[in-house]
């Protein structure tokens, strides 16, 4: 069997299919992309890492909808040769670099998103809304590291939403889900939430609407996320305080007009 590191580093064969789903509806999954033995293998590692990091303690009753909806820990590949491996996947890159049509990617940053049992939705957002960057070639895998059942709050994806342009300014909030939600079924944008076996992964872009609802097993639902940027994108005109912060903890350093090329940031595929 090959070890996790070699398995992650396998090239990937992406259907032309998969690569037009992606362009048309902003996103798209791809069942079995990666090995189930080697998520298996790094699992305990991230998950014992990510509760060492965890911040919020606070009783689930007294958090906010987002501090309910999942714990969050950043830049996890700096803490964890298992998160490392999964950062540095080129299988992962290549399909990244692929699906948006680039020669090379870099790291804007990975993200353990690990929603308890009991944890509340993740409201409707779109991710870009956080990102200071001046074109929309960014894109999230989402790396589920078990099976992940309806009742798990697998992530779900209103399709061709990438080029809908209400709501892009509205944080993750109850206010966004109530406001997004009511655009999209107004609009009639459908809404595509599928469970997730152990090895299926997806990718979104930064504008693609996406939501998740309760965990109600009695499991964490545990995922690890890779953000990946177009190798020269640029650091856009900063717009809200978050993008600003942003920068600066994701890119210590950059500025704006910048091609971000700091030690956060390294290179993950080169065509």
């Amino acid at each position: 069997m090959p070890s996790p590191t070699t398995a992650l580093g396998q090239p990937y064969s992406l259907a032309a299919d998969a690569v037009s789903a992606f362009g048309r509806d902003g996103y798209v999954r791809l069942p079995g992309a990666l090995d189930p033995a080697s998520l298996r293998t790094v699992e305990p590692e991230i998950t014992a890492k990510v509760f060492e990091l965890n911040t919020v303690h606070t009783p689930m009753a007294e958090r906010t909808t987002t501090q309910k909806a999942f714990l969050q820990v950043g830049n996890l590949w700096r803490h964890s040769d298992a998160a490392r491996s999964l950062v540095y996947s080129t299988r992962l890159a290549r399909i990244a670099a692929e699906l948006l049509g680039v020669a090379s990617v870099r790291l804007f940053a990975d993200q353990a998103l690990y929603k308890e049992p009991g944890g509340g939705i993740t409201p409707w957002h779109a991710d870009q809304y956080y990102w200071p960057f001046a074109s929309d070639r960014i894109c999230t895998v989402w790396v589920p590291l078990q099976e992940t059942p309806l009742e798990m709050g697998p992530l779900a994806f209103a399709a061709g939403s990438h080029r809908f342009e209400f709501g892009r300014d509205l944080p993750i909030s109850d206010e966004s889900e109530a406001a997004i939600q009511e655009a999209l079924r107004r609009e009639g944008f459908p809404v595509d939430i599928r469970p997730y076996a152990l090895g299926d992964v997806s990718f979104h872009l930064g504008w693609t609407f996406h939501r998740a609802e309760q965990n109600l097993s009695a499991e964490p639902r545990r995922v690890m996320t890779v953000i990946y940027m177009d190798a020269s994108m640029r650091i856009a005109p900063l717009v809200r305080p978050q993008q600003q912060r942003e920068l600066n903890l994701l890119m210590p350093g950059a500025q704006v007009g910048d091609i971000p090329e700091t030690p956060l940031n390294p290179l993950l595929y080169a065509g």
